[in-house]
């Protein structure tokens, strides 16, 4: 009964608020609740507001914004790299590798003046002449690697096999009238006063051409990959046999460092690599074998010229390290060599690492060293960490290239190998050289530009 009548209560309760609701009396607490749900609405329309800002926060930070914060695919960020791990930075390697490639061509153009102004004296001509012979070298050195840099990689990737095709023409060229034979090797073209060593543009050559072929082979299916792989060493084989066919055996020495770089990283099969390797070395005994000069040098090296008989062998090398042993700790100062008068033959060409170190001592050479290695480095950096296959591909092969050709140079001064008449890349005399190894540099510096965060950063697509 109780229960009922408490019904009641609350049901009258119920229906007396309703009545009241509808005819006025209660139109406070409606307005009043109007107020708590705009409010609500407005606190969601905040929280969903701030919900979307937060999200769009993420979301620009996820983006790449190029240059120092990562590549336009979403790439680590370049502030990453800090203490040690800056050696690793593509950015730093790229400015690294074209600073490494100035300081090594402007050093040898001193280098150049300094080692030869002697030899160009006694010879009835100008001090200067070697020297602005090659400043000339270098301006159109750098011209000619200034408008490399600047080709897309796409162009090179398509008229590569042009490339390689004209350098074994102009090296064919030297086996005809038109060649000219310098210290026992017929490598250069002479017409006018002008002569040039194809073999340099050669070098260049295979390493754009091996690396978009590799790369069109490894595209195509497992069973055409064989003859593929086949055709291009049949032409890798082809330019080496021409340049042989001179007796250039030390540029033969660095297209095989060049070819051995494109076959590994192209995916070469390992046992049909063996076999070429095997053959090459079959070749290189041959060539030995078969030329009195060769035999000459190689056994005075593993002699180390004890046989008096072998002393006109030995006289390059001896002098050379009798430069490199005077020249101390820091040298006995640019310009003062003893050996550059006439004593160490070539001085300006194959040898001008013992001027070096002779008239900068131990702290230049290491210097001249540290550079080349900074070279070598900065290009397989950014080869390990560019997406573009073939760029990497080509930047692998130029840094073989010239960090190989480097050290066969630089061992043969100090005497670890035989004389193989290989200049120093950028610091030698020589305008193929010179030319070649800064078209070279260009070359690499088109393929480094690739690179997602190099790409990335405006100031260095603009220079």
């Amino acid at each position: 009964m109780a229960d009922r009548s408490s019904g009641g209560r609350r049901a009258s309760g119920r229906s007396g608020r309703s009545r009241q609701s509808r005819g006025g009396a209660a139109e406070p607490p409606r307005q009043s609740t109007r107020g708590s749900r705009s409010s609500s609405a407005r606190s969601a329309n905040t929280r969903s507001s701030g919900i979307r800002s937060a999200n769009t926060r993420a979301a620009n930070s996820r983006k790449p914004t190029g240059g120092r914060n990562g590549g336009p695919n979403g790439g680590e960020d370049l502030n990453d790299y800090t203490g040690i791990r800056g050696l690793m930075n593509p950015l730093w390697c790229y400015y690294g590798f074209r600073l490494a490639v100035l300081a090594l061509t402007c050093f040898g153009v001193v280098m150049v003046f300094s080692s030869s102004s002697v030899t160009m004296i006694s010879y009835g001509l100008s001090p200067w002449k070697q020297a602005l012979t090659q400043g000339l070298y270098c301006v159109i050195g750098l011209l000619l690697g200034w408008g490399a840099m600047h080709i897309p990689v796409s162009l090179y990737r398509k008229f590569s096999l042009w490339v390689v095709g004209a350098s074994i023409l102009l090296q064919l060229v030297t086996l005809t009238p038109l060649g000219i034979e310098v210290n026992g090797n017929k490598g250069w073209i002479g017409i006018g006063g002008f002569t040039m060593q194809p073999a340099e543009f050669m070098k260049l050559a295979l390493c754009i051409w091996m690396p978009a072929s590799m790369a069109n082979v490894a595209k195509r299916e497992s069973k055409d990959r064989l003859k593929g792989y086949l055709v291009v060493a049949f032409v890798f084989l082809v330019c080496l046999g021409t340049v042989m066919l001179g007796g250039d055996l030390g540029t033969a020495i660095i297209l095989l460092f060049i070819g051995a770089a494109a076959f590994v990283t192209g995916g070469f099969p390992w046992r049909w690599l063996f076999a070429i390797a095997a053959l090459m070395a079959g070749a290189v005994a041959f060539f030995v074998l078969s030329s009195p000069n060769r035999m000459k040098r190689v056994l005075t090296f593993s002699q180390l010229c004890a046989d008096p008989n072998s002393q006109p062998t030995c006289y390059q090398p001896t002098h050379s390290k009798y430069a490199m042993a005077s020249g101390g700790l820091f040298g006995v100062g640019i310009g003062n060599s003893r050996e550059k008068w006439n004593y160490l033959p070539e001085a300006h060409n194959d040898f001008i690492f013992a001027i070096i170190g002779e008239e900068t001592g131990f702290v230049g050479a290491v210097i001249v060293l540290i550079l080349f290695i900074a070279l070598g480095w900065c290009m397989i950096v950014v080869a390990v960490k560019s997406a573009d296959r073939y760029a990497s591909m080509v930047l692998v092969c130029v840094a073989v290239w010239i960090v190989g050709q480097a050290a066969v140079n630089i061992m043969v001064v100090v005497d670890l190998l035989p004389v193989m008449g290989v200049p120093l890349p950028f610091v030698s005399a020589g305008g193929s050289s010179l030319v070649m190894c800064l078209i070279a540099a260009g070359v690499a510096t088109s393929m480094m530009k690739e690179q997602p965060q190099i790409e990335a950063n405006a100031l260095a697509l603009s220079l």
